[in-house]
């Protein structure tokens, strides 16, 4: 770990607290010279480190940016987190690493993407300093690819679980991988795998998901005004951190559990779309259908207008608007 990321971690864990250069020198092992080097790379990383005459230096209390030393203030799941400023698509950059051997419990945290990947080949707004786009490395020995579902499930279920938490509010799933918060999108979910041709059983999978902590500075662009939301309305001390790890947290002890999890039943209560009329989309159609249930491994049960009843497992769909 290099003195910066010592910094760091001291700061994160100690924020709003003054240390001068010799204390700091004197904690880490390291020259005050290579102090003062950290706290300038801090500052140009966009750290808000405060300094006073006599008193030394401190993180104000008030930030709120995403780092893997802050994550781990919150932490209780074994992790192996990397933060990055900005990166083309988190997904796409542990895949690169899953397919190189990296194990499982490698998670991938950016603050910005470029080419933010969504369901069905969308793409996910993913803007500087507004949100938290992490990506998650797994390595299921046993589970075949139809029972994917359960990832992106527990996934949902954790992600409103930390929203509710940093928002102290009650969000609601729309089946079957989107986190609504006061009748918007403020998170998605997006799982992609690779499955081995030895044993026909996923060699590994990642899980993506994207929050909208805050709403971008100009807005959210016109395409998705109307349906993308955030989790909070004004800046709060520590957030990205928080959710990141109320996220993993939770969605580990889901995992962890395997088969003994019950998690399912949080899902259905949670569910937006029970008894709702919806569209259910593919590819190529959209077929209006009513919700009935969701079921114990978390498909969806609906029933057409032609009176036929269906199990989905795969595929989206979209509330339609009440006349």
């Amino acid at each position: 770990m290099t003195t910066k990321d010592e910094l760091l971690k001291l700061f994160e864990a100690n924020k709003g607290i003054y240390y001068n250069g010799e204390q700091i020198a004197a904690k880490l092992g390291v020259s005050r010279n290579a102090i003062w080097k950290a706290v300038t790379a801090l500052r140009e990383a966009g750290y808000p480190i405060e300094s006073q005459k006599n008193r030394g230096y401190c993180m104000s209390p008030d930030s709120d940016i995403v780092s893997a030393q802050g994550i781990s203030k919150y932490l209780t799941a074994e992790l192996n987190i990397e933060v990055y400023d900005e990166v083309v698509s988190t997904n796409t950059m542990l895949k690169e690493r899953a397919s190189s051997g990296a194990p499982e419990g490698l998670v991938i945290i950016a603050n910005s993407q470029t080419g933010g990947k969504g369901r069905l080949g969308r793409s996910f707004y993913s803007p500087l300093d507004t949100g938290v786009y992490i990506s998650v490395l797994l390595r299921p020995s046993t589970l075949p690819p139809q029972k994917a579902l359960k990832i992106t499930t527990m996934a949902a279920v954790a992600a409103s679980e930390a929203v509710d938490i940093v928002s102290d509010k009650d969000s609601k799933i729309k089946w079957v991988n989107d986190i609504f918060l006061d009748g918007l999108k403020v998170a998605g979910i997006l799982t992609e795998a690779s499955v081995s041709m030895e044993n026909g059983n996923l060699e590994y999978a990642v899980l993506g998901i994207g929050f909208n902590v805050y709403e971008p500075k100009n807005g959210f662009p016109d395409e998705i005004k109307g349906i993308a939301g955030s989790i909070l309305r004004k800046p709060s001390a520590d957030a990205k951190n928080r959710i990141a790890a109320e996220f993993l947290n939770r969605f580990y002890s889901f995992w962890k559990e395997g088969e003994g999890s019950d998690y399912y039943r949080e899902y259905k209560q949670r569910s937006l779309v029970i008894g709702k009329k919806v569209n259910v989309i593919s590819p190529n159609s959209s077929v209006k259908a009513t919700v009935l249930d969701i079921t114990d491994d978390c498909s969806l049960l609906v029933r057409y207008e032609d009176g036929t009843v269906s199990e989905l497992s795969t595929g989206e769909v979209s509330i339609r608007p009440e006349v």
